[in-house]
């Protein structure tokens, strides 16, 4: 009886840690691939309403045989692909919503969509290459349905919608699927992602340990003054004056408290609103704001010191001041055993010398919710053409990425689903 368990051991080991050549399959996916971002990318989605777009998602699920479920937060799309031998539950995970730009670019397949964003009319393009990742998962998809019989444990591929964050008044994005369960029945054991770069050239990788994205704040500041005619200042309390020594106060807090040398941060005051007339001196003003940090006991210091220096300055000036912080994405922090144990398969799958190690970057992504949860890696993948060098920016109407960079995206997903659950 113990032989016969131990062959059978054996017998499933090797036939699970069998090499798979999927080079022929690679080359013959490509041009769905490109087909389908293209089509994505001429049919954009806005957060919360990318209805569309999950249903192509889910058809195409369905005809692969794999279980589907749909309305996920929304317009999500989650598809579960059991493997014929027990083991661990991986997640790959793609972010499916286009922004409200309107795109510039002189593509055949470019996006003509108009719609009406928060009041005003507006483009709806793929300004981030989300259109690229939905279809480099979709591949995935295709090609580890093919071999479930190679596979120990399940994938789950999460096409998540709202990443560029939900409509005001409404919920979405990475947290309201993770509030509705997509990280369990089956219990996600890793999770990976990835994101195009129209900075990164082609055939090239870039990773980080840690924090690779910053944790993203918003952060809302009430000044109260007393309003009084603009000739008399003495006779009131100028928010503006106020909201002017809190912005400079502010700043000090990166410049001579942030130990700089250990992880970037960054405090930007984007709005401020107060007044009505020349001569007035207003009752208040409204200051509006982002924070960006990279270590979770800097983020909680600059919060508090934010918190302080605010209220202490408006008081020192005879004012009052509130601050209120809104989390938008926590740091996107890179599992440095996962790294570790994943990064000889991009190696392997891209070249050890075309897979680089980046600093951080103060951009934010909510994948940084399944991280908090989960062990994960999230990685940026080249999509720049090789030897240009004025790159097509993100969110912008001009963004831009060579097609060539997709299959490297499909081959490297599918390798670390074969590599993570059958070793």
């Amino acid at each position: 009886m113990k032989l016969r368990l131990l062959l059978y051991v054996l017998l499933s080991s090797s036939a699970c840690f069998a090499q798979l050549n999927l080079d022929q399959e690679y080359q013959e996916i490509e041009a769905k691939v490109i087909e389908w971002r293209r089509d994505f990318h001429q049919n954009p989605e806005l957060s919360n309403r990318e209805f569309n777009t999950a249903e192509k998602i889910a058809a195409h699920l369905e005809s692969l045989g794999i279980e589907v479920q749909t309305g996920v937060a929304k317009t999500g799309v989650v598809g579960l692909l059991k493997g014929d031998l027990p083991g661990k539950v991986i997640a790959l995970r793609a972010d499916i919503d286009a922004l409200p730009v309107t795109e510039r670019n002189d593509l055949p397949f470019k996006s003509e969509v108009v719609t009406e964003f928060l009041g005003t009319k507006t483009g709806v393009m793929h300004a981030c290459g989300h259109d690229t990742h939905t279809a480099i998962l979709m591949g995935t998809a295709e090609l580890l349905s093919r071999h479930k019989d190679q596979i120990r444990g399940t994938v789950k591929f999460i096409f998540q919608p709202a990443e560029e964050g939900p409509p005001p008044g409404e919920e979405g994005g990475a947290k309201l699927m993770i509030k509705e369960g997509v990280l369990d029945n089956p219990k996600v054991d890793a999770i990976f992602g990835l994101h195009i770069n129209s900075g990164t050239p082609v055939g090239t990788i870039k990773y980080k340990t840690e924090g690779i994205m910053a944790a993203v704040e918003r952060f809302v500041i009430n000044v109260k003054g007393k309003q009084t005619h603009g000739s008399q200042p003495w006779s009131g309390v100028d928010p503006i004056l106020i909201s002017a020594k809190i912005i400079d106060g502010l700043q000090t807090i990166i410049s001579r408290e942030a130990r700089l040398i250990d992880e970037a941060a960054v405090i930007t005051v984007g709005k401020i609103t107060s007044g009505v007339r020349f001569n007035i001196i207003p009752e208040s003003a409204e200051l509006i704001g982002t924070v960006r940090t990279l270590d979770p006991k800097m983020k909680e210091m600059i919060i508090r010191r934010m918190t302080e220096m605010t209220e202490t300055i408006a008081e020192a000036y005879g004012g009052e001041a509130t601050i209120e912080f809104q989390n938008n994405t926590s740091i996107t922090y890179n599992d440095v055993a996962l790294v570790n144990q994943m990064l000889p398969t991009i190696q392997r799958v891209a070249g050890e010398d075309n897979v680089n190690l980046m600093k951080a970057t103060t951009g934010g992504e909510d994948f940084s919710y399944f991280q908090e949860i989960v062990p994960g890696f999230y990685f940026f993948l080249g999509g720049m053409t090789p030897g240009n060098t004025n790159a097509f920016p993100h969110h912008t109407p001009d963004f831009k990425i060579d097609e060539r960079g997709l299959l490297l995206g499909v081959k490297v997903m599918t390798e670390l689903t074969f590599d993570y659950l059958n070793h």
